[in-house]
């Protein structure tokens, strides 16, 4: 910036005469530009930048820890429209619902809807149950899920893995209804 406006005011003026100083005085440099009129209108224009060097900012900058926001544990952050839990728990119990909806489809031979009478209810009811508790757990001591995600499996595939599950389970539901029997 200070270039710029060194180069700003040197191409402003007919004659100029730039002098720049590079003494080291606490590791501030000092600029200065002076402009030099002919005639009457002579006149002395100083403009002085100081900055520091890189290095120093560097040690300054690299002594603080970064700051970490702190997660809300409060119940309605937590269970919010665009909050932690929600898409979640839906994802994950959709990717156990699927899977298991299509084992049995395979070793019995049940469409989705003959499972859920056949006592299919009760097994989802208990899962929901078990996997909503195991995800708020975390979640409530102050836990991000993006805090623990590396490697393959990180928290935004397991969100479009969720994503797909559900959109899967509500089209092996529909297939099979307007097909009148099993998908496999």
């Amino acid at each position: 910036m200070a270039a710029s406006l060194a180069t700003q005011s040197m191409l402003g003026s007919s004659v100029v005469a730039a002098r720049v100083t590079g003494i080291r005085k606490s590791g501030v440099y000092q600029f200065s530009s002076v402009k030099y009129l002919p005639g009457t209108l002579q006149r002395n224009v100083s403009l002085s930048v100081r900055c520091m060097a890189k290095n120093e900012q560097q040690k300054d900058q690299s002594t603080q820890p970064p700051k970490l926001p702190r997660i809300s544990t409060k119940f309605s952050d937590v269970f919010a429209f665009s909050g932690p839990a929600p898409e979640r728990i839906n994802g994950r119990l959709a990717m156990i619902g699927f899977v298991a909806a299509l084992a049995v489809e395979l070793s019995k031979g049940q469409d989705v809807f003959a499972q859920l009478s056949d006592g299919g209810v009760a097994w989802f009811l208990g899962t929901s149950v078990l996997l909503s508790v195991a995800s708020l757990v975390p979640l409530f001591k102050g836990v991000s899920v993006e805090s623990k995600s590396d490697g393959f499996m990180t928290s935004d595939a397991e969100l479009w893995n969720g994503r797909f599950a559900m959109m899967g389970l509500v089209a092996l539901a529909v297939t099979e209804f307007v097909k009148g029997s099993t998908l496999v």
